[in-house]
């Protein structure tokens, strides 16, 4: 079993067809799937994809695009939202510079809020990070002093330092379609050498589909080919990449049962 540990079904991308695309999910060996949430607005639009499929579950908090623009969210609010069964992380949150789409200091202190809200619940934080690696190596270090908790690092496409810091502090990483690229062999080279119980795969769909299908439309389903990428990465068969990152996927969303 996969599990595509970040997608963006309430997107309009999917709004035609979404009972077809969890069907392909799930025919091509994908087990559960998180939605994401990154405008805490728009919570209930993708807690209503959750509580409409058994292997779908969703996340509440605001994407660092939107940190600017959505209401200023704090800690409780965010708890509160997660009451629900289907809500087991917080984000995504983070930064990224690479737009600034939002204030730099807006897009902190969101991101400080989720992970207060983490360390409070032992809910997960799903992170972003882009053009941002000291920033972002900096608030991890300042709020893990203050308090562990738990969260991984998705779509991963930093370098090796990053990539430490995050698992010294106890974090996972999650990797996307981006490794299957002919162009990402720092990226590649990165992957090879992390360790296997820290590793999830996720598809980030609509966007960054895999090859083959790079330039059209992501969907959970694709997820297969990071994580076969992934497994020749590791030097490991598919089947082993696929109960790793099954069982770390698992034990960091602990309000996910088994299958």
């Amino acid at each position: 079993m996969l599990v595509d540990s970040h997608c963006h079904l309430d997107f309009p991308d999917f709004a035609a067809e979404l009972d077809q695309v969890v069907g392909r999910a799930r025919d091509g060996g994908v087990g559960l799937m998180l939605t994401i949430n990154t405008h805490v607005s728009r919570f209930p639009r993708v807690l209503a994809v959750a509580e409409r499929f058994d292997d779908v579950y969703c996340t509440v908090g605001i994407h660092p695009h939107e940190a600017g623009a959505e209401p200023a969210t704090d800690a409780d609010t965010l708890i509160g939202l997660a009451q629900h069964p289907k809500v087991v992380g917080f984000g995504e949150t983070g930064l990224d510079y690479y737009y600034d789409k939002s204030p730099r200091d807006r897009q902190q202190t969101s991101f400080r809020a989720h992970i207060e809200a983490s360390r409070r619940t032992g809910l997960p934080v799903i992170i972003h990070t882009r053009d941002a690696d000291d920033d972002m190596a900096r608030i991890l270090t300042e709020e893990h002093a203050k308090g562990p908790f738990p969260g991984l690092v998705h779509c991963f496409s930093s370098g090796p330092q990053l990539a430490e810091i995050a698992i010294n502090l106890g974090l996972y990483i999650s990797i996307s379609g981006i490794v299957t690229f002919k162009k990402a062999e720092a990226l590649q080279a990165t992957v090879s050498g992390l360790p296997l119980s820290r590793l999830l795969v996720e598809t980030d769909c609509p966007y960054l589909a895999p090859i083959p299908y790079r330039g059209k439309r992501n969907e959970p389903a694709y997820v297969a080919h990071t994580a076969a990428k992934v497994a020749e990465l590791q030097g490991i068969g598919i089947a082993q990449l696929e109960q790793a990152t099954t069982d770390n996927f698992l034990r960091l969303f602990t309000k996910v049962p088994p299958p």
